[in-house]
């Protein structure tokens, strides 16, 4: 990974980034397919030398781009043509080829009410006190909903599915039916 450190990627914050890693995993990154095939080359032609082999089988590519249809990218290992992905998961969050999160914040928010769910006969308990019931949702729901937000792309539609959610577990929590008109102030 050395020999990447004089390689363009791209300019996030006005410093220079070629790729991710962690543990095992590795993203590379360029701003176009020539600069991206040049990093692998550099990458496979090391891990060669250590007596490594890259996979081109586990080894996939993306372009994360604002057209309608993402454009195609032909990068190659050994002369094995990669995989064009439209997105993945990576240490746990989705990537998508729109450069959007509406993929991963519909899968948080499924994740978020399975938990919710499987804490079900805790958090509604009117045995236990509210507060306590809420210290744990915000504990044990909350961060699962919330995980990765820091990198997220809020829009509008975004913002109220992540309140809506937020309301879903609020009325479940305290047994208000979604007929019932409550404002978010009054819980």
């Amino acid at each position: 990974m050395r020999n990447l450190e004089n390689h363009l990627g791209i300019k996030v914050g006005g410093q220079n980034i070629k790729n991710l890693r962690y543990a095992e995993n590795t993203v590379l990154i360029a701003e176009n397919k020539e600069d991206l095939q040049k990093l692998l080359n550099i990458v496979e032609e090391e891990s060669r030398k250590k007596g490594l082999e890259l996979n081109s089988k586990k080894t996939e590519v993306m372009v994360i781009s604002r057209k309608q249809e993402s454009p195609k990218c032909d990068i190659f290992i050994n002369e094995v043509k990669l995989k064009q992905r439209e997105k993945f998961k990576y240490l746990g969050t989705i990537i998508s080829n729109d450069g959007k999160t509406n993929s991963e914040i519909s899968a948080r928010t499924a994740q978020a009410k399975i938990n919710f769910q499987k804490m079900k006969t805790i958090l509604t308990n009117k045995h236990i006190y509210t507060e306590t019931r809420k210290s744990a949702l915000q504990c044990y729901i909350e961060p699962v909903l919330m995980y990765g937000c820091e990198a997220w792309t809020i829009s509008k539609q975004i913002q109220d599915k992540i309140e809506a959610t937020e309301m879903w577990f609020l009325r479940r929590m305290l047994r208000i039916p979604w007929t019932e008109r409550k404002q978010m102030r009054e819980f």
